[in-house]
């Protein structure tokens, strides 16, 4: 694990926001594609927010969810809609979205389309991803149904249900995201270090993100 301090976050914002830039370029430079899987929720809206304006050769990405909840977009609690607010605006809209959601009443129903249109943007070239205070990262929760399965299993995506998750979820596998060329974890606040200090010590199955820790690079700001 490559641990990197910022003073604040919003230096780290920026800084992160260029370090994928840089890194996307990279892969357009050896490939005719390149892929970026990102995280839900608010913490990387400002990382969205300043590379939806670089210059990249945003028609040949392809943009993912890590994970998504198994609600339509119009729904408040929707990733997908997060990010075409903040990631698929400006430059970045001209990116190819892979949705991890499809109107369907259960994940399964939809897995093997959703499976299928994935495939061919694997491996990652660069993911960035969160940790939660419970040290769960994407959708891999401690107690969730397919935990083992998220964290072993060779499939590109589980359905996930966990206590306390309102409706069930998807997610990338914890294989899938440890094959990308570049892998990130952002996080900020005192509570978060304290959790990630804690996931270094403890197994994956307690600590869903330790599976990921070796590979990573983690970004921290306190506030």
């Amino acid at each position: 694990m490559d641990l990197k301090e910022y003073p604040d976050a919003e230096m780290m914002m920026i800084d992160v926001a260029d370090r994928l830039a840089g890194e996307l370029r990279t892969a357009l430079a050896n490939h005719d594609r390149a892929s970026l899987a990102v995280p839900g929720g608010s913490t990387p809206g400002p990382v969205f927010d300043s590379l939806c304006a670089t210059h990249l050769d945003w028609d040949r990405v392809d943009v993912m969810l890590t994970d998504e909840r198994w609600v339509p977009e119009g729904s408040p609690r929707s990733n997908t809609a997060l990010l075409r607010r903040r990631l698929l605006t400006d430059r970045a809209a001209a990116a190819r979205y892979l949705p991890l959601y499809a109107d369907a009443g259960a994940p399964e129903q939809a897995l093997p389309a959703l499976r299928d249109a994935i495939r061919p943007a694997l491996p990652l070239s660069v993911a960035l991803l969160g940790m939660g205070a419970d040290m769960h990262t994407a959708s891999i929760f401690p107690g969730a149904d397919r935990l083992e399965d998220a964290l072993t299993g060779d499939d590109i995506l589980y359905p996930m249900r966990a206590p306390g998750a309102p409706e069930p979820r998807i997610t990338l596998s914890a294989k899938v995201l440890k094959q990308a060329m570049s892998l990130h974890v952002l996080i900020v606040g005192l509570d978060k270090r304290e959790a990630l200090e804690r996931a270094r010590t403890l197994p994956p199955d307690q600590a869903p993100v330790a599976a990921l820790l070796p590979d990573a690079t983690v970004h921290w700001a306190e506030g």
